[in-house]
C-alpha cells in the first residue's frame, strides 16, 4: 500500500494514470504529452509499475503501458477499510468470526 500512495503523490504520475484510464499508450505517446524529458517520464512509469498500478508490454521496439485498475481499486479499498471508523469494527468482527469459524448470523 505504501508504494501505491508514494506513486500517487506525484501529479505527473496521476496524470499518466488518467491518460491510461481508457486505453493503453506507448511510452513515446505518454512522453509526448508532457514538457519533461523522456528519461523523467520513464522514471515515473517505473515507479507506477513498481507500485503495480500500470503494466508494460514490449511490442517490437515500443513499450506499451496499461492501467492495472484492480490493483488501484483494491489498494484504495484496503485503505478506506483501515481508516473508516464504521468499517474498522466490522472488519474486526469479521476476523474474529472467521477465526472461530462460525458463520455470520442473518439479521
Amino acid at each position: 500500500m505504501q508504494r501505491v500512495f508514494e506513486a500517487l503523490a506525484s501529479s505527473v504520475r496521476r496524470q499518466i494514470l488518467a491518460l491510461l484510464s481508457h486505453a493503453e499508450l506507448s511510452a513515446g505517446d505518454i512522453a509526448s504529452r508532457f514538457k519533461i524529458s523522456k528519461p523523467s517520464i520513464s522514471q515515473h512509469l517505473s515507479i507506477l509499475e513498481a507500485a503495480g498500478l500500470v503494466a508494460s508490454e514490449r511490442r517490437g521496439q515500443f513499450v506499451f503501458y496499461r492501467l492495472v485498475r484492480e490493483n488501484l481499486v483494491n489498494t484504495l479499498d484496503g485503505y478506506v477499510q483501515q481508516v473508516c471508523p464504521v468499517r474498522r469494527p466490522l472488519r474486526k468482527e469479521s476476523a474474529t468470526r472467521a477465526a472461530k469459524a462460525t458463520p455470520l448470523s442473518e439479521g
